[in-house]
């Protein structure tokens, strides 16, 4: 349920008052101290801002809400703008009226400055004298809504801003939804340029009403409204008298004081092992990072998989031992006994163990151009694992105008990218069933953000495509035991191919296919063949010229079938006399058959993987070429997709012939 936290005494959308705390002031006035200790004393300063508590935040909404200008005036008016930055800024502000355009501190790329809009993420890093922040400025674009999650995945605290003319738009609530699906906890709507609708309190009051109706379905802890003038600086740092019917904090304020240390998972205890630290025969430790829990000295521990237990002996850090630890320190644990324990592997408490399990369910972001590709395996990068990851299902994809779930209904030619039916592309938000080729020991999203998240990433280019949540539902668990037999088995699947057609594509720039030529004894297809090879060859392209080891049409075309699988233009010449062996051929390319994983039966491109070559040389001359060859009951093909008479023409426009085939059919992709 979404608590909101609105202006004192004011009636709420969801028909109770609440009464909010007068704001606490902001304590910097002690900007000139600060300056003064540096001078005087530096380990003084860096000893009290370590101690400080990090919030990280991120602000998001639609394109021209002010994100930019938000964010310049939170560090212009906490002084934390150094003045070399500040009179760049004046100099590449063009305001009319010569004032300084302050979302120029986050919009640092020329291509943001000249259209007047944030494409990249930004991070700034400020400091008060309660906390020190990080803030990601995130695109409103919804092209950009991939570098909106990646802005978002960390931040403890989200700022929505809404234009107070505009209301609550369809973008607003898109980023909404995608906030509260990242988990974070705390929302703030900022109901920017208030200054331009008088700082009426009946506008103000529409939007919270409008947008806590909708918010009613979403996770957040609590909604959180503030009235403010981004450009004006009402309501950001300092408390505005334009809005004197507003009980509240500002955004300063409330981004001091939002309690996050319960927002961290300080019950599970998650230690993924990063490294082991072996630096002589006496000392054996296990670096990482803790991602959720405490632990003490003495507590009793489990490494997984191996199931193994012991005690904790000692918790390292460079400042010395501790006696306890939480998350988010990074440590090394030194365990009572000698324990087989690696990187991967996960360091958790007996009685409290994560689910472990090779298939599950995952909201699934897209990010990157090339579509998702269920035919090919990816790597996946949970906690310090690395495995093969195949995605067995797409279950829906969100539609980002109505922000509901529409089924996803696909084909394999649409996974291999020659369809207009439904893909995963960048950008686009699903709902998928993984299956990994060994088991990750993982928790929900809504439960550990750290064990419940994931990347994909592209093997072929290293490229990160994706970004995930684990859900609650859809998990298939697996024993210790179960998963220890597969590791030592070196997988979890029956063996299969790593390589998808697609990725035979990107790689070879051409879809594999049999030319298939057809002709009498004598009639020049053999030449031809290798001729074409050797064309091909010169243009870049991998082509093989298939010759009989037994000459029969089974053996052709187990070979050709193949070598078409594997991306080959593979190269035909064998004498088949038949319409019916030709068909044959064909029919065993074309394979249709039943796509399990995608659930509907689909043509695996046997159009484009067959191409019929009639090499129609004269009868005449091939009997005086070859007058020992067989030439009775040989049937011309009826639907060859060429047709070459080599007697009138030379050989290298015969190879032209078929290359432009071949580029008509899509074989190929340009250099």
């Amino acid at each position: 349920m979404v608590k909101a936290s609105i202006p004192a005494e004011q009636p709420s959308a969801l028909g109770a008052k609440v009464n909010i705390p007068a704001e606490q002031p902001s304590a910097l006035g002690g900007i000139a101290n600060e300056q003064e200790l540096i001078r005087d004393d530096i380990e003084a300063y860096l000893r009290k801002h370590e101690a400080k508590t990090l919030l990280r935040f991120v602000i998001v909404g639609s394109v021209d809400d002010g994100k930019s200008t938000l964010i310049g005036r939170l560090l212009y008016d906490t002084n934390m703008v150094y003045d070399d930055q500040l009179a760049a800024v004046r100099k590449a502000s063009n305001l009319e009226d010569g004032s300084i355009d302050l979302s120029l501190l986050t919009d640092g790329l020329a291509a943001e400055r000249e259209q007047g809009i944030t494409i990249d993420v930004a991070y700034r890093y400020f400091t008060t004298e309660s906390r020190k922040f990080i803030v990601a400025d995130t695109p409103g674009h919804v092209q950009y809504t991939r570098n909106m999650v990646t802005g978002a995945s960390t931040a403890d605290v989200a700022i929505i801003l809404v234009d107070a003319r505009l209301g609550v738009l369809e973008q607003s609530r898109r980023h909404s939804y995608i906030a509260s699906l990242l988990g974070i906890p705390h929302l703030l709507v900022a109901v920017n340029k208030m200054d331009l609708k008088g700082y009426s309190q009946e506008v103000f009051d529409a939007i919270r009403a409008d947008f806590t109706r909708f918010a009613k379905g979403l996770r957040f802890k609590d909604i959180t409204f503030v009235p403010v003038s981004a450009l004006k600086g009402d309501n950001i740092v300092k408390r505005s008298d334009k809005t004197a019917w507003y009980g509240g904090k500002t955004v300063l304020g409330f981004l001091e004081d939002v309690p996050v240390g319960a927002d961290r998972n300080l019950s599970d205890f998650r230690y993924p092992v990063q490294y082991v630290n072996r630096p002589n025969l006496d000392y054996r430790g296990f670096c990482g990072q803790i991602a959720s829990g405490t632990i003490r000295k003495g507590d009793e521990i489990m490494v997984l998989p191996s199931g193994k237990t012991s005690r904790v002996k000692a918790i390292d850090t460079h400042g010395g031992e501790l006696e306890e630890a939480f998350a988010p320190l990074s440590v090394t644990l030194r365990f009572e006994h000698e324990i087989d324990c690696s990187r991967g592997d996960m360091v958790v408490k007996p009685d409290n163990r994560p689910q472990v399990a090779r298939t599950f369910e995952a909201d699934l972001v897209w990010m990157h151009e090339r579509p998702l590709d269920t035919q090919k395996a990816y790597l996946i990068k949970h906690t310090t694992q690395q495995v093969r990851v195949q995605i067995d299902k797409v279950h829906s994809k969100l539609d980002l105008t109505t922000l509901t779930e529409q089924p996803f209904v696909q084909t394999r030619e649409a996974a291999s990218g020659s369809s207009q039916a439904d893909k995963l592309e960048l950008n686009d938000i699903a709902r998928v069933t993984l299956t990994c080729h060994r088991a990750l020991y993982i928790d929900p999203y809504v439960k550990n953000r750290t064990t419940g998240a994931f990347i994909l990433v592209d093997s072929l280019y290293n490229t990160t495509v994706g970004a995930g949540m684990i859900r609650q539902e859809g998990v298939a668990r697996q024993s210790l035991d179960e998963a220890m037999k597969e590791i030592r088995a070196g997988s979890g699947l029956a063996p299969k191919t790593q390589v998808s057609p697609r990725e035979r594509r990107e790689r070879f720039g051409q879809s594999g296919v049999t030319v298939w030529l057809t002709g009498l004894p004598g009639s020049g297809r053999w030449s031809l063949a290798y001729a074409l090879e050797r064309k091909l060859f010169d243009l870049g392209r991998t082509a093989h010229v298939v010759t009989p080891f037994a000459d029969t049409l089974d053996s052709i075309t187990s070979a050709a079938h193949a070598c078409t699988d594997a991306g080959l233009i593979t190269i035909c010449a064998f004498g088949s006399y038949k319409q019916s062996e030709r068909q044959h051929v064909r029919d065993a390319l074309i394979d249709t058959r039943i796509d399990t994983r995608v659930e509907t039966r689909v043509d695996s491109g046997g159009k484009d993987r067959f191409i019929e070559v009639f090499v129609d040389t004269d009868p005449a001359l091939c009997r005086e070429r070859r007058p020992d060859a067989r030439f009775d009951g040989f049937e011309p093909p009826a639907g060859a997709e060429l047709t070459l008479k080599l007697d009138q023409m030379r050989m290298h426009q015969a190879i032209d012939a078929i290359v432009e085939v071949l580029e008509k059919h899509g074989q190929f992709d340009s250099h």
